[in-house]
C-alpha cells in the first residue's frame, strides 16, 4: 500500500487520518499545533512527514493555512508523488498551489461535504478534481473516507464544493432570519418550523436545527467569501460575522443568534 503523509489533524482531519490508519496504510501525520496525533506516527515537521511519501493528504482550514503549510513541504515531494488537498479553498487557490508543484508531482483537489460524524464513519461526500489518472490513483484512498464524485479537471472539485456549501450556508442563514421574523409576527416557532420542513426547505430546516453537526460559523463565513461578492452571499456572510461569540459554534447557532438579536 502507498505510504501516506496526512497533514492537518483538526476536527475533520483527525478522524479521517484514523480511518486511513485503520485501513492499513503506512501513515505519518503532522499538525501545525503538536499533540493531536493521539497514537498515530507523528513527524516533527511537514517536510519530515512527506519525506518518502507516495501520497500527501492535506486537510487545513483555509487558503492561507494551505499555502503556509505547502511552502514547508512542496520542495520535498519526489517525482511520482501525489498531493490530495481535501481543504475547502476554492479553485483559485488550487490553481496557485498547482503552479508551485515540482515537475512530476500530481495533485487532486478533493474537498468534502459532511461533518465530524461522517468523517469518522467514512460517509463523507468527496468532490474530486484533477487529471483522470491522478483522480483514479487517489480514488482507493478517498473511498475509505466517503463517496467519491469525479467532478472534472483540476479545480473542478474545489469549485463544486464552493457552490454547494454556499447554497447551504446562505439557506440556513435565511431560515434563521425567517424564524426570527416568525417571533416578531407572533407565529409559534414549532408551527413555523413544521410548515417550513414540510416543503422544499425540509433539508435546510433540518440542518438549521442540527444538534450533531460541527461546522464552525467562522469556516462557513470563509466558504461564503470563496464564492465571491454576490449580494445575497455577502449579506449572509455579514450576518455570520456579526456575532463573534458564535464563531466556533456549529452553523446552526446562527438561528439562535438571529432570534436573540
Amino acid at each position: 500500500m502507498e505510504k501516506i503523509a496526512f497533514l492537518g489533524l483538526g476536527r475533520m482531519g483527525q478522524p479521517m487520518a484514523r480511518r486511513l490508519a485503520a485501513a492499513g496504510y503506512p501513515l505519518t501525520v503532522w499538525n501545525r499545533s503538536p499533540g493531536r496525533a493521539e497514537g498515530l506516527a507523528e513527524a516533527g515537521s511537514a517536510a519530515e512527514a512527506v519525506a518518502g511519501a507516495d501520497v500527501v493528504v492535506t486537510m487545513l482550514s483555509d487558503p492561507a493555512a494551505v499555502a503556509e503549510v505547502a511552502g514547508q513541504f512542496t520542495a520535498e515531494l519526489a517525482p511520482g508523488a501525489l498531493w490530495i488537498d481535501m481543504s475547502s479553498v476554492g479553485p483559485r487557490a488550487v490553481a496557485e498551489l498547482r503552479a508551485q508543484l515540482p515537475d512530476g508531482v500530481g495533485m487532486v483537489d478533493a474537498p468534502v461535504m459532511g461533518s465530524v460524524g461522517p468523517a469518522a464513519s467514512g460517509d463523507l461526500v468527496v468532490y474530486a478534481g484533477g487529471e483522470d489518472a491522478d483522480v483514479e490513483r487517489a480514488r482507493p484512498v478517498l473511498e475509505h473516507l466517503g463517496r467519491v464524485r469525479h467532478c472534472g479537471g483540476p479545480g473542478a472539485g474545489a469549485a463544486l464544493k464552493v457552490v454547494v456549501i454556499s447554497a447551504i450556508v446562505a439557506s440556513v442563514t435565511a431560515v434563521g432570519e425567517v424564524l426570527a421574523a416568525a417571533d416578531e409576527l407572533g407565529v409559534p416557532q414549532d408551527v413555523a418550523a413544521e410548515v417550513l420542513a414540510s416543503g422544499p426547505l425540509a433539508g435546510v430546516v433540518a440542518r438549521a436545527h442540527s444538534t450533531v453537526s460541527d461546522f464552525p460559523v467562522r469556516l462557513a463565513a470563509k466558504d461564503l467569501a470563496l464564492a465571491g461578492g454576490g449580494r445575497v452571499l455577502s449579506a449572509a456572510r455579514e450576518v455570520l460575522l456579526a456575532d463573534p461569540s458564535i464563531a466556533e459554534q456549529d452553523l446552526s447557532a446562527v438561528v439562535t443568534a438571529l432570534r436573540r438579536g
